[in-house]
């Protein structure tokens, strides 16, 4: 559920309302009249807020869920929950962008600020905190004790930053909660909005992205590395790890503590790591998997299945090493065969 430091809400609306937004249908029998307070992941879902199902791999959570309204495709009608009012569209996602972009019309504008070095008198300043020359600081920002901020850099409105954090220069952080002893380097981006859309015939409407960046003690993210805010629920980064420079976390992604992630990964929306995985260099993972506790992946692999068991994986579809190890001595073996025959 978006959190109303970071974003107000144009709702309540009530469901006869809410049809106006976007190409949907009431399900036959279910009232027109229900008051809608927000928009929600259906898994935290109450019997006041609106969700939506559109990826079949989150089947059980709408089951499950206590969403008072959904957005599903006509199909899925008969494994809806009792009680459950139903909008129904062909297609759910580009219908939902909509409806939360009338909840949320002005969700990722910042404020304009005409002093460039401003700091809100709103703001709540740590003792010994150090802030450098061009430092831009929002409204009801919590800047931690011993603090250090570097040069040019923007903490947007309501962000928490913990004790003993080191913020370097033009690092921008906004819709996020920090914890103690964080490091995050030149030229971080921490909350920006997610690669979230929905497509139709009349071109690509943007889905408000309503969640927060949560960033456990000790971390560190470095220099130019992204992560983006969650879309409904929150991207988290636990305890302990180190995100090397140019790294792309994607919203609603998870990391456990103590991960370790290098150099030019791309990790795709809503995967999961469990705590200690280690990704090498310019690996990129595909959105919506799990990978287990421990796992190693080598530089370069495409992680395309979830990789629940601990161990090592490599390759592009990221297999087992020892499978890789094979794969590769098979192919060198074919190639040298084809040379001498050829040759």
């Amino acid at each position: 559920m978006p959190d109303p430091r970071f974003f107000s809400s144009a709702g309540p609306f009530t469901v006869s309302q809410l049809l106006k937004f976007a190409d949907v249908e009431i399900a036959e029998g279910h009232s027109s009249q229900r008051l809608v307070s927000d928009v929600a992941p259906l898994d935290v879902a109450k019997s006041d807020d609106l969700s939506f199902l559109d990826n079949p791999l989150y089947i059980e959570n709408f089951s499950k869920s206590l969403a008072g309204v959904c957005i599903v495709h006509p199909d899925r009608v008969n494994e809806a929950p009792d009680g459950m009012s139903l909008l129904l569209t062909n297609e759910p996602y580009l219908a939902y962008a909509k409806i939360a972009s009338a909840f949320y019309p002005d969700a990722g504008s910042l404020s304009g600020r005409e002093n460039s070095e401003f700091i809100d008198p709103s703001a709540s300043i740590g003792t010994n905190a150090s802030i450098s020359p061009g430092v831009v600081i929002g409204g009801r920002a919590e800047i931690g004790a011993n603090c250090k901020i570097g040069p040019n850099s923007v903490i947007g409105e309501g962000v928490i930053i913990g004790d003993e954090c080191q913020i370097g220069p033009s690092v921008s952080v906004e819709y996020s909660i920090i914890g103690a002893g964080v490091r995050l380097f030149a030229g971080a981006r921490i909350g920006e909005a997610g690669f979230g859309f929905a497509s139709g015939v009349d071109g690509h409407v943007t889905v408000p992205q309503l969640g927060r960046v949560i960033i456990g003690n000790g971390t560190e993210v470095g220099a130019n590395s992204t992560i983006d805010r969650g879309s409904a629920g929150d991207t988290i980064i636990g305890r302990g790890c180190r995100i090397d420079n140019l790294v792309q976390i994607g919203h609603n992604v998870i990391l456990g503590d103590g991960c370790i992630v290098v150099a030019q990964v791309g990790i795709s929306g809503s995967t999961q790591l469990d705590d200690y995985v280690i990704v090498g260099g310019q690996v990129g993972i595909a959105g919506h998997l799990k990978i287990g506790k421990g796992v190693q992946i080598a530089a370069q692999s495409g992680v395309m299945n979830s990789l629940p068991e601990t161990g090592k994986y490599a390759g592009s579809p990221a297999v087992p090493m020892r499978q890789w190890i094979n794969q590769a001595a098979m192919l060198r073996t074919m190639g040298r065969k084809k040379v001498r025959k050829d040759g």
